[in-house]
């Protein structure tokens, strides 16, 4: 088994995930550390990657490769991938981000929230929660608990969960970052499954109060409107946190990783259904895009500048 990516978890409303609220759906907390995942190789090693590649002890973030191979909190994860090598762990791993008010025992751990089964490598499928949770259970592994399951859940019904989340969240500090939500046997119309994630306005607005207001110039262009509708606070503010956390600090060399990560992931996650929403033409100017993205970044993260 080689190293796998997590999919992009879309925003509820988007394209992507027309129709997963059909169904059954699996809800669950959406938590603020950093994408992790647990596998073994052919030799039945250990191995464990990051949202975007895979890591070793020597080329590791935030200490998650080490702490899976020689902590032994983490016996029955080794233990677990020993006995079903054919499984891939996916979860995260909590180490301080954005969100600052999870408990102090919350930290340094790693939360399994899906599991793939990769007996046939060419027809990999994920592993029902209640089916890894009784798994999990057996092997004393944490992961993130399904809220409720409901059958053709509403917006608002979902809403109402979100306002009700405050898993590993420190008494009287609020709620949670979001939810996600899960339909096991819903595929969208490109032939993908797709989970969705509603994220709390609390967590947006924590970054709108912090930060202030972005001006931006020229509001009625196209290239303006992507930039305001998605190039969010949060997104600046998680981007940041990942490259100090990987890092183990900040430095101004970094800059130029920030600008382009930013650049690189708004393009890449967030243009399709910016553009769908797009009233004057579909027309986009990717070089002032850019230019207008740096701007953001700048303006966000001015004490960096």
């Amino acid at each position: 088994m080689q190293f796998q990516k997590y999919q992009h978890v879309e925003k509820l409303g988007n394209l992507e995930v027309d129709g997963i609220l059909n169904g059954s759906c699996f809800i669950s907390s959406k938590i603020d550390g950093t994408n992790a995942s647990v596998w073994v190789d052919e030799n039945h090693k250990i191995q464990c990657g990051s949202r975007n590649r895979q890591l070793t002890i020597e080329n590791d973030n935030a200490g998650f490769c080490r702490a899976i191979n020689e902590d032994s909190q983490f016996d029955g994860v080794r233990k677990l991938l020993t006995h079903h090598p054919h499984l891939r762990l996916f979860g995260e791993f909590l180490c301080p981000h954005s969100l600052k008010t999870y408990r102090d025992d919350a930290w340094r751990q790693f939360y399994v929230f899906d599991i793939i089964d990769e007996k046939d490598p060419e027809n990999w499928r994920y592993v029902p929660y209640d089916c890894y949770k009784e798994l999990l259970d057996e092997y004393e592994i944490e992961y993130i608990p399904c809220l409720a399951e409901i059958n053709n859940p509403t917006e608002e019904k979902l809403i109402a969960i979100m306002k009700q989340n405050n898993y590993l969240i420190e008494d009287g500090k609020g709620i949670g970052e979001g939810i996600i939500i899960k339909n096991y046997q819903f595929v969208n119309k490109f032939g993908r499954k797709t989970w969705a994630k509603i994220v709390t306005s609390e967590f947006k607005e924590k970054h709108i109060k912090v930060m202030g207001h972005v001006k931006m110039e020229d509001k009625e262009s196209n290239e303006a409107k992507i930039i305001n509708k998605s190039c969010t606070e949060a997104l600046i503010a998680k981007t940041y946190a990942k490259i100090v956390n990987t890092n183990e600090g900040w430095s101004s060399k970094f800059i130029p990783q920030l600008l382009g990560t930013v650049y690189h992931d708004l393009v890449c996650e967030e243009l399709f259904n910016s553009l769908k929403k797009l009233k004057n033409g579909k027309i986009v100017d990717f070089s002032k895009l850019e230019k207008l993205c740096k701007q953001k970044v700048k303006q966000v993260k001015k004490e960096l500048f």
